[in-house]
């Protein structure tokens, strides 16, 4: 008998994540034994510090690239926001999965039903806190980190007076019952790939068994986004982002960019073609970028 270690990061999130790979390996490989590897990798661990002065979102992944490598693991399972834009040749990602609801959404302590901008708004993410000034100016933003039980645990315990968080992880943990408000996508531009996992493995091997899991909408959307926030060299220390959508044979690209220099930022939208998708994250990219330099925009204070 064949089998298949999948790895994933020991979370609740991760594992339920994983779970939909490996649900569906073991129904698409009948004889081949299925196994779940979790591990705990360095932003796991580091919950002290944001990210950006961690070290970035590439923590999350790190060990389980090393897994992938040494033949630990013969798959690794990802929320793809959390995937570094240089993915290293010898382990490329080879699927993403269909995408779940990317929108950011409003947490509430339990048992409240109104919104007190008074009191700080949890989020550690500097896209977030950004779009946040612009709906809600004046709001108290203080970092928060762990998963997300441990930031709905802080909530409630009233550390916090709202948490903003990833409509596709409270989703997928069953939570979907603590939303108190969804964001538009238009008000709030969601990190790029944001409810898309993706499946990472080795160069070289087949894995045609996963054609039936991989989604071609995400995968387009993807690599549109990606290539926005690669060519603007964003990351976690950045509040760039990008969010599209494909519909038949178009694509919608919506992309914020940010200088830290100046303190400006701009907004844009494009449009085009499917087979233009990495080509339209470039193009907006370079515009927004160009824009920005001329002193368009706004100035983020």
């Amino acid at each position: 008998m064949k089998k298949l270690r999948i790895g994933s990061r020991e979370s609740a999130l991760a594992v339920a994540q994983s779970m939909t790979l490996v649900d569906y390996l073991k129904k698409k490989l009948p004889d081949t034994e299925v196994e779940l590897v979790t591990m705990k990798t360095t932003g796991d661990k580091i919950l002290d510090k944001t990210l950006d002065k961690a070290g970035g979102k590439g923590l999350f992944v790190k060990e389980l690239e090393t897994a992938l490598r040494d033949r630990y693991v013969d798959l690794t399972v990802h929320s793809l926001k959390d995937v570094t834009m240089e993915v290293s040749e010898d382990i490329p990602l080879i699927g993403f999965s269909k995408r779940e609801d990317p929108r950011d959404v409003l947490v509430l302590p339990e048992g409240e039903s109104r919104f007190d901008m008074t009191r700080s708004l949890g989020s550690s993410s500097l896209r977030r806190k950004l779009q946040l000034s612009i709906i809600y100016p004046g709001c108290r933003v203080e970092s928060v980190r762990g998963n997300i039980q441990t930031r709905l645990k802080k909530l409630d315990e009233g550390k916090y007076g709202s948490l903003i968080l990833a409509a596709a992880g409270l989703k997928r943990l069953m939570l979907e019952n603590r939303v108190y408000k969804y964001f538009d996508t238009e008000e709030m531009i969601p990190a790029a790939g944001q409810g898309i996992l993706a499946v990472q493995g080795r160069a070289g091997e087949d894995y045609g068994f996963l054609q039936d899991f991989i989604d071609k909408e995400s995968e387009t959307e993807a690599l549109s986004e990606r290539a926005f926030i690669r060519e603007l060299n964003g990351g976690c220390t950045s509040p760039v982002c990008a969010h599209s959508r494909v519909t038949g044979d178009e694509i919608t690209l919506k992309g914020l960019y940010y200088d830290e220099r100046s303190g400006r930022y701009h907004k844009g939208v494009v449009s085009g073609n499917i087979s233009q998708a990495e080509d339209l994250g470039k193009s907006l990219a370079d515009d927004l970028r160009s824009r920005v330099d001329k002193g368009e925009g706004s100035i983020w204070q």
